[in-house]
């Protein structure tokens, strides 16, 4: 049974992912529909997580970044974290980002 709920999960996941790769080329549609999707806290917590990754990768220590977004360290930790992963979904944009600078 929990073999099963992973796979439509898994699925469902890549339907949505599917989705967000064919409507990467218009930003407005791809902001609507994010907007649409997910609630505003989650749209929020989404952007706010993308900023605590961008300015650890820059070297900016973790209190004053909890300070320049008003949240707690435990939140910045938990981007930190994963950033530890060198193979992990943030390293690999963050190198493919540095590459088009």
């Amino acid at each position: 049974m929990i073999r099963k709920k992973l796979d439509n999960t898994e699925k469902r996941a890549n339907e949505f992912l599917d989705i967000l790769q064919k409507i990467s080329s218009d930003r407005s549609l791809s902001r609507d529909f994010l907007l649409d999707i997910l609630s505003p806290t989650e749209y929020q917590e989404i952007t706010t997580r993308w900023q605590i990754v961008k300015q650890l990768a820059k070297g900016i220590p973790q209190r004053k970044i909890a300070k320049n977004l008003s949240i707690s360290v435990a939140t910045v930790e938990r981007g930190a974290r994963e950033l530890l992963d060198e193979n992990g979904g943030f390293q690999r944009v963050l190198k493919i980002l540095s590459k088009h600078k």
